[in-house]
């Protein structure tokens, strides 16, 4: 159970909205795919999942070549779209029976029963779609992309339009999929992929700029920061003259942190100051960037104009 990419390219006139990338995701594995507006993860997703064909390179999942057996992928992997396209005139329980059937799914009325329990549809269960809020039409679509058992997961966004406590649900959901399926996901909701995901692939442009384990990000990103209390209030300049100082921000009259490349020449320069300076530090640690800074220093602030 895997997915494999290779010198995957999509090109729309003169735009490449995906240039030439490759990784690898094996069973177990839940990957958080991440990337500006614009940057190429849906159009990824669309041609893994065989909805979109490549301009060039090579797509396998489970085994299988998506150029080759798009339809025989398609049984293996549980889709949900960003579009979510849904028939908003069929009630729930209508749709998923249907999509069950388009699956060939045996003991169809049984699953169906399953994936709204799974999914927390049960409460709206005998509406039409189109009564349903987002959140619970998200729901609907995943519900859907679960029904046939799919060995792989594609979500493109799959907790958008969900409140909190939803959000912490659904959650939950994909963190139980991924102990025996392969999934990846997409979300503009980076505290979601920090929760979920081992491992993150960042898209900016069309190229990828990182595939690794979220720790590892951490530890290789250029800057640190290191936050300090003071039992006295220090005037910034004695920080500022510090080594390996990027920058300090002030918390509070005694806390600050320190930007730095170099977390430990830090650290030590704040011992050393406390012991030339009669100072008393009450706490000194030292944090890895979130990801969402690692995110931004990758990518940048400023959307590219790329169809995705």
């Amino acid at each position: 159970m895997s997915i494999t990419v290779k010198n995957l390219t999509k090109i729309y006139g003169e735009q490449r909205a995906v240039n030439d990338i490759s990784f690898s995701i094996q069973a177990g594995e839940i990957v958080g795919f991440l990337g500006p507006n614009g940057a190429g993860k849906s159009t990824t997703m669309k041609m893994i999942t065989g909805y979109l064909e490549p301009s060039a390179g090579d797509i396998n999942v489970t085994g299988i070549d998506v150029k080759k057996s798009p339809l025989d992928v398609k049984r293996k992997i549980g889709y949900l779209p960003e579009s979510n396209a849904l028939y908003y005139d069929m009630y729930v329980r209508e749709y998923l029976g249907f999509i069950a059937d388009v699956h060939q799914v045996k003991n169809s009325k049984q699953k169906v029963e399953d994936v709204i329990a799974l999914t927390g549809l049960t409460s709206e269960s005998k509406k039409r779609i189109g009564q349903l809020s987002k959140g619970y039409k998200q729901r609907v679509g995943l519900a859907a992309a679960l029904l046939h058992d799919p060995q792989v997961l594609i979500l493109d966004e799959p907790t958008s339009g969900l409140d909190p406590n939803q959000i912490i649900e659904i959650r939950n959901v994909i963190k139980e999929q991924g102990k025996n399926k392969l999934v990846l996901f997409s979300s503009h909701i980076l505290q979601e992929v920090e929760a979920i995901c081992d491992r993150v692939i960042i898209i900016n442009k069309g190229s990828i700029v990182a595939d690794d384990k979220l720790s590892n990000l951490q530890q290789r990103s250029s800057a640190s920061v290191v936050r300090v209390q003071f039992k006295e209030a220090l005037e910034q300049e004695w920080l500022n003259r510090l080594a390996a100082v990027k920058s300090v921000s002030k918390i509070d009259t005694h806390t600050w942190t320190i930007e730095t490349n170099n977390p430990d020449t830090v650290r030590n320069e704040l011992k050393k100051l406390e012991r030339e300076n009669n100072f008393d530090i009450v706490s000194l640690q030292s944090e890895t960037q979130s990801l969402e800074e690692i995110f931004r220093s990758l990518t940048g602030n400023t959307p590219v104009p790329i169809s995705a």
